[in-house]
């Protein structure tokens, strides 16, 4: 079915239903983890593969508008009032969202304070204006419920002792669960803009925002396809003694292609961390031209003290070493999961600039630096 006949078939949809063409705002150009559909009375967000591993699960909340009238719906459809306005988030990943469609003043909460690199954010926990709803490793269920929200941005693992979510649920605490960070595309990543947009009644911006940025991100790839010369890349370094490396089918995966890299494993069918010895990333990548993400080293020193082996990357004898790092903050924010999650036009550019300065000779910086 062609486009156009995919929008007329929505439209005959939204008016059997009783709906609205402001659902027309919402359909998805990349993101696979989220539906929104548009009633009359309310609108249905639909959230699936929440975590590795969950299978058919799926999550759905009814945004039904204050004042209105509640439907009926199945017990397991959780009832959200909009347009929200008390925000609670429990990861950064959020912010920029809240960034972008200015809700700072409805941020309300905000968790993990330490990994937050938006100064603006970090002014208002200082102000009093915004508050932490953690303690040590674990959020306060105390606290949240003093700051009566009516939104909780979270997201779960599938690791139940690790996970937010069923706390908030068995408090009976309005918890919407995300799955942005499954989804293997960067532009599907940005695109769950349009869920948090739902929630506060802003589609129309979300989506002149986003398809602005896909428009860019589509028109970087375009430069690197046709390109005969790529050059090999490696990623990310060992971790308590094991070496994680972003499988062929994730995220990371996707942005060394779209930026005209050849990456080594992505043959791989992994869309999350594959754990590997040294001794088989040295075998595969010894001659590699650019090695990428090194964790938390800056410098090539700090990263030999690591290990002395690196010594056998050419990409580290050359030092064509390049992190994500250039806007890490004194907290240790790293903006590159608040901005760049919602700019992933940025940092294919700078990928770009990494593997062919050439094709934008003008470009600086705005994620990545290289390690001297």
């Amino acid at each position: 079915m062609s486009k156009f006949s995919q929008l007329i078939w929505r439209l005959v949809l939204l008016f059997l239903l009783g709906g609205t063409t402001q659902g027309l705002y919402s359909a998805n150009q990349y993101a696979e983890n989220f539906e929104i559909q548009y009633f009359s009375t309310h609108k249905l967000l639909t959230v699936t593969n929440p975590w590795r591993g969950s299978g058919e699960l799926s999550f759905q909340y009814a945004l039904v508008p204050k004042g209105g009238k509640v439907p009926k719906f199945p017990k397991e459809v959780r009832v959200i009032r909009t347009p929200v306005e008390r925000i609670i988030i429990t990861a950064t990943v959020y912010l920029g969202p809240i960034r972008t469609l200015d809700l700072y003043d409805q941020l309300v909460g905000i968790a993990y304070l330490d990994f937050t690199n938006d100064p603006e954010v970090h002014a208002r926990v200082e102000s009093g204006m915004l508050k932490q709803v953690q303690g040590g490793a674990a959020l306060e269920i105390e606290s949240i419920l003093q700051l009566q929200p009516d939104l909780i941005l979270t997201s779960i693992t599938g690791e139940g002792v690790y996970d937010d979510h069923p706390k908030l649920e068995r408090a009976n605490l309005p918890a919407v669960l995300t799955a942005g960070y499954m989804e293997s595309h960067p532009l599907a990543r940005s695109e769950w803009i349009k869920v948090i947009a739902a929630l506060v009644d802003k589609e129309a911006e979300a989506d002149v925002f986003f398809n602005r940025v896909a428009k860019d991100y589509e028109a970087f790839t375009a430069m690197t396809q046709s390109l005969k010369n790529k050059p090999t890349v490696f990623s990310n370094a060992p971790y308590a003694g094991v070496w994680h490396i972003p499988g062929g089918a994730s995220y990371n995966a996707r942005a060394f292609a779209d930026a005209g890299a050849d990456y080594l494993w992505a043959d791989n069918d992994s869309s999350g961390g594959v754990p590997l010895d040294f001794e088989v990333i040295l075998h595969e990548a010894a001659d590699a031209d650019v090695w990428l993400n090194p964790g938390a080293y800056r410098t090539r020193a700090s990263l030999l003290a690591l290990d002395s082996r690196f010594t056998g990357f050419r990409a580290f004898r050359e030092g064509m070493i390049f992190n994500n790092s250039l806007r890490v903050n004194e907290y240790g924010g790293n903006d590159i999961w608040e901005r760049g999650i919602n700019h992933p036009e940025e940092v294919l550019a700078d990928l770009i600039k990494v593997f062919h300065p050439d094709l934008l000779p003008d470009h600086e910086f705005i994620y990545y630096e290289q390690l001297k």
